[in-house]
């Protein structure tokens, strides 16, 4: 019985050794354009899963109106689109960028409409670890982090009034030719 336990602990000594060594000789893969480290998006999914499943609220202290919704497309328009892309367009390059890819929230594929608003409010006021993904909690206000999450929860659904705030600007008209300046002689 004796050696058996010896055996586990010299074994956890071997995996615990192995991985400093893995992680404090620059092996590990530390870029964002590096393929993941080997049950990285397992393991990290597992933990945010279990965290927004504890610790999300359950309840939206605000209703879905168009107000709040508006508020929630002026809220993700100065502060996610960079990274999260807009309704219609290209996805945004800062988004392709990272690691993991930031979510286009606007496409079928990135979309959170199937996740309670509380885990989208979750995301925004905390961050997530090693993502790219800042915490808002110091920026923006809890209304205006639901006002968003619930903007996000009903993208598929949203109002026209609501759909237009996100629309892409216009492009601006060409300006007219400016004429050369006659010769001096």
């Amino acid at each position: 019985m004796g050696r058996f336990i010896f055996g586990i602990i010299f074994g956890a000594v071997l995996i615990c050794g192995g991985a400093f060594i893995y992680f404090t000789s620059g092996m590990a893969p530390v870029a964002a354009t590096a393929q993941p480290m080997p049950f990285e998006r397992l393991l990290a999914g597992m933990a945010l899963h279990n965290k927004l499943h504890s610790d999300a609220p359950k309840t939206v202290p605000i209703q879905p109106t168009a107000a709040n919704l508006l508020g929630g497309a002026h809220v993700y328009v100065q502060d996610c689109a960079f990274c999260h892309g807009m309704p219609q367009a290209e996805a945004s390059a800062e988004g392709a960028g990272m690691f993991p890819h930031a979510p286009q929230l606007f496409t079928r594929r990135g979309m959170v409409t199937d996740d309670p608003p509380g885990f989208t409010f979750w995301k925004v006021k905390n961050g997530i670890r090693l993502t790219g993904m800042p915490s808002f909690e110091k920026a923006l206000s809890d209304k205006q982090i639901w006002q968003v999450s619930l903007l996000l929860n009903k993208a598929d659904q949203l109002p026209l009034s609501v759909a237009a705030a996100l629309a892409p600007a216009p492009a601006p008209a060409a300006a007219p030719a400016a004429k050369p300046a006659p010769k001096r002689r």
